[in-house]
């Protein structure tokens, strides 16, 4: 019997890199994201490469009734959401001030209200079948001191892993797989939608950058062997353990410091 799982913000970058490993895997796909177009062609490319199903959902996470619709919509087609990859996101590096209180809301929903809302939907459904995965992606954002400009997304990220550590430790005996997975630079459209590609492009070099396959496929690997959490890289690992253990006005500097580097270029 083949699982399924349920993929948000599939359309391009990580998530769709997520979709290929679950599908090569023998995972059917519930794949959504705002965008119909990307979602159905990857839909067709993975049924045709892997014989899975591929079923196409449509779904704008801003929307609060987004959740429980999404989740109605799955039940109406007959599907059980036996794994589920919490994964739409994006950033906003226009400055707290500079970006208005609608484009907030909406990447509180988007990043952190629609993740809670999608577990607690799913999560007893998987604990009383006896099997379940959640894999969280949040970031190395998540991990680092909170940063200038792009305020809200560190924080957003930092919750999620936390919430993602409660629920593996909760569900721990119950064959249900809880696990966060904490990407770093990583090469995908992420950049350009939020129009900072040239910056931090020129900011980092070609050794830093992460290839979306290969921390999609960490990611499955870790929630298979249900660990709490995973970060992609041995130099991701040496700056978040940095981040653990230098004062905090010294980590806050350095980050500080980065920023305004990214501003010269």
């Amino acid at each position: 019997m083949r699982r399924t799982v349920l993929i948000t913000g599939a359309s391009a970058g990580i998530g769709a890199a997520l979709a290929r490993t679950y599908a090569a895997k023998g995972w059917n796909l519930i794949l959504t994201a705002r965008r119909e177009g990307p979602l159905t062609r990857l839909a067709d490319e993975l049924t045709a490469a892997h014989g899975v199903t591929a079923t196409v959902i449509p779904e704008d996470l801003s929307d609060p009734a987004a959740p429980e619709r999404l989740i109605a919509a799955v039940a109406a087609r007959g599907l059980t959401v036996d794994g589920l990859v919490n994964n739409a996101g994006f950033s906003r590096v226009t400055g707290f001030l500079d970006t208005d209180l609608a484009a907030h809301r909406a990447m509180i929903q988007v990043m952190l209200t629609a993740p809670v809302e999608l577990s607690r939907l799913v999560l007893p459904g998987m604990v009383q079948r006896g099997f379940g995965r959640v894999l969280n992606v949040a970031s190395l954002a998540g991990q680092m001191p909170a940063t200038g400009g792009d305020t809200l997304y560190g924080p957003i990220k930092s919750f999620l892993i936390k919430a993602s550590q409660g629920l593996h430790l909760e569900t721990l005996g119950t064959g249900v797989h809880v696990t966060v997975l904490n990407p770093g630079y990583t090469l995908t459209e992420f950049h350009d939608v939020n129009g900072s590609r040239d910056q931090v492009s020129r900011a980092y070099p070609a050794w830093m950058w992460m290839d979306a396959a290969r921390v999609a496929q960490i990611g499955y690997d870790a929630c298979e062997a249900n660990r709490a959490s995973v970060t992609p890289g041995v130099m991701n690992n040496v700056m978040a353990g940095l981040a653990r253990v230098l004062p905090d006005g010294l980590a806050l500097k350095m980050v500080a410091n980065h920023a305004r580097r990214l501003e010269r270029l």
